[in-house]
């Protein structure tokens, strides 16, 4: 799925985060002021942060600098980089293509029309608005050495931050980055194999860069931004360059030494150590202080029985805390 050329060339035209005229840009692409009205509301559509003022014309909240897939190549010489402007799902296409796939190869996009977190849930993408990214990575070793990768990648994205000027960013079990007790970001892997086989394992990252405030009234919890820690934004390429870079490094390490060699990283950035949580596992609440993970990946919880480990289940704090 892509943009016609015309939509694609308006978000280039307003990139810059300028106003501009509809007459202007009619003018520029050869169609009406009414076309460029209904493009406008196709881009919209797709969740870009734009909007008109009588008078002066469209502009984008903020200047946007789109991913370019040359320069990202550049950065990341190891495998393929793909990139794409609107796609169904970043981790769908490179899980439809595991046979021809390198390691550490990857998809990013402006916009995804299908994106998914875990359990399936809907995850909102508005075009611009987030790093888009999955990498794929083939583990000789199998299913059963891939447990805990998803705390891996965790460390490795916050690690990938913090080198860029970002800091407080923390990670919550299993799969997410929390700044100031929101979602910063979310974390899918997806995997398949067969016993004594090696494994397909895809890694796809949901990042929020700058949400517009209509597309974040779609999230069902609080959520935070790139833009929080620092208003002015570095520039996407740099970020996202720097994020495949951290991700295959963490990947080769994982690979050698598995999940041992991340525990401490992810015990120091855990964002509800020592605090009261509730582990809710289907219809059951466990009760506890959280008290990190082990090198399996388990979740440390304290209850009144003593310490007890968890491979699975979904963590908040308790009500009332």
């Amino acid at each position: 799925m892509s943009l016609t050329p015309i939509r694609q060339t308006l978000i280039g035209l307003l990139s810059d985060g300028q106003f501009h005229s509809g007459e202007q840009l009619g003018e520029q692409l050869g169609i009406s002021r009414a076309a460029v009205s209904k493009h406008m509301a196709a881009l919209k559509g797709l969740g870009l942060d734009l909007f008109s003022l009588t008078g002066k014309g469209y502009r984008l909240a903020f200047p946007l600098a789109l991913y370019d897939q040359e320069k990202l190549q550049s950065a990341s010489p190891l495998a393929p980089v793909h990139v794409y402007n609107v796609i169904d799902s970043t981790n769908q296409y490179l899980l439809d293509r595991v046979a021809s796939l390198r390691s550490g190869e990857c998809c990013l996009a402006e916009c995804q029309t299908a994106g998914r977190g875990r359990r399936g849930k809907p995850w909102v993408s508005p075009f611009g608005c987030q790093l888009l990214l999955s990498m794929y990575w083939r583990l000789e070793q199998g299913l059963a050495a891939a447990m805990g990768l998803s705390l891996a990648v965790g460390v490795a994205v916050v690690e990938a931050l913090e080198s860029l000027g970002y800091h407080g960013v923390e990670l919550k079990w299993p799969n997410d980055l929390y700044y100031q007790g929101r979602k910063l970001a979310g974390i899918l892997v997806e995997m398949s194999g067969s016993a004594g086989a090696s494994c397909n394992l895809v890694i796809g990252v949901g990042l929020n860069l700058a949400m517009p405030e209509r597309e974040g009234e779609k999230i069902d919890q609080a959520w935070a931004e790139l833009r929080h820690i620092q208003p002015e934004l570095l520039d996407r390429n740099l970020l996202a360059a720097t994020i495949i870079t951290s991700l295959q490094q963490a990947m080769a390490r994982f690979e050698q030494s598995g999940l041992g060699g991340f525990v401490a990283d992810w015990n120091r950035l855990d964002h509800f150590a020592g605090r009261p949580v509730r582990l809710l596992m289907g219809e059951q609440e466990i009760r506890g202080i959280e008290r990190g993970i082990d090198d399996r990946g388990a979740l440390r919880l304290e209850t009144c029985e003593g310490i007890k480990f968890y491979l699975g289940g979904e963590l908040s704090l308790r009500r009332g805390d």
